[in-house]
């Protein structure tokens, strides 16, 4: 299942399997469903992650 979380304003959605974040739910489904039938990364996928700061994830 997707993590939703708010951070910097804006909603980012997380693969739970690798943790890479999106702005947009659908890539991480996607990268999370691909993630769980390969136990890989999909490059396709993964170029659609965005940037999140460390610090902004303790909580």
């Amino acid at each position: 299942m997707v993590a939703e979380r708010r951070i910097g304003g804006r909603v980012l959605y997380f693969c739970e399997e690798c943790g890479l974040a999106y702005e947009e739910r659908i890539w991480a489904e996607k990268c999370e469903d691909f993630c769980l039938k390969h136990n890989a990364c999909s490059l396709e996928i993964t170029r659609h992650a965005v940037n999140v700061d460390p610090e902004d994830l303790e909580e």
